[in-house]
Order: structure tokens, then sequence, then C-alpha cells
């Protein structure tokens, strides 16, 4: 079975963010096991590179297997290239999967090294919260489309 992660800085606060998180992970698991892993938030927010240096550390010792780094100069993708890319890479023998979203301030150049490809969801930015509702929620289509269900349309 596909493992697929989401290292995220800081935690999810609003119940309704939990519940939505809760809900797709429910959905995938017909398809694949979802864990979502919280990283401590830095505390310098007068220096960008100080506070990704301070969350460096944390999201670095949570990655396993293929990394996907969600930042906004990464590639613009569909949802068909989300799926593709986990199908792929499950044929290369990856059977873990951890998407990465960075703190406010971004990330640090040795978490940009570490990923194995950089995906944006858009030139816009969503608050951390709910960009893991997205990256949930697409990651429950990719595994539809894999698996060819109705969902995605």
């Amino acid at each position: 079975m596909i493992k697929l992660n989401i290292v995220a800085v800081g935690k999810l606060k609003e119940k309704f963010w939990v519940e939505a998180i809760a809900e797709y992970k429910k959905r995938l698991s017909k398809y694949a096991e979802l864990n979502v892993i919280e990283c401590p938030e830095g505390n310098d927010e007068g220096n960008a590179q100080r506070l990704q240096k301070q969350e460096e550390s944390g999201i670095l010792k949570k990655i396993k297997g293929y990394c996907v780094l969600l930042a906004i100069e990464g590639d613009l993708i569909k949802s068909e290239d989300i799926a593709s890319l986990i199908e792929k890479e499950s044929t290369l023998g990856n059977s873990e999967f951890t998407f990465v979203i960075g703190g406010s301030r971004g990330v640090s150049e040795e978490v940009k090294k570490r990923a194995d490809k950089l995906i944006s969801f858009g030139r816009v930015t969503y608050p951390h919260q709910l960009m893991r509702v997205i990256l949930s929620e697409q990651l429950y289509r990719a595994m539809t489309i894999i698996n060819k269900t109705n969902y995605h349309k």
C-alpha cells in the first residue's frame, strides 16, 4: 500500500480544518495510508533565513521516500500530474511519498535541495492550514484517478 505523508510546519488549531483532513484521510484509506506530521514553527519573525533554518531540521528529519515540496516557484501542475507522478514513481519502486508544506516564510535551501520535485498549486498564497486541506483533497483525487473511480471528472 502506498504511504502518503504530509509534513507541515505549525499546528492545525481550528476544529473544521482537523475535521476536513480527517475526512480525506478516511476517504484515502481505500487506496493509501495518509499521515500528517507537524513540525514546530520557528520563532524568529524578524529574519526569514533564521526562521527557515529553525524549521529546517524538523522538516528534514520527517522526510521519507520520494519528497515533493510545495513551493510557489515549483512546476505548475494539474491534478492528473500528481496522479502521474505517484503512479510513475510507484512503478519505480517508491511506495512512500512525503509532501512538504513549509512555514509562512518558505523553506531553506537545504529543504529545497532534499526535495525530489518542487510543485506549485498556482502563484497565489494560501493559508497553511487551508493548503493542508487542498493537498489532502488533491492526493485523494490523484488516487481516484490512478484507480479509475468516478470522483475525478
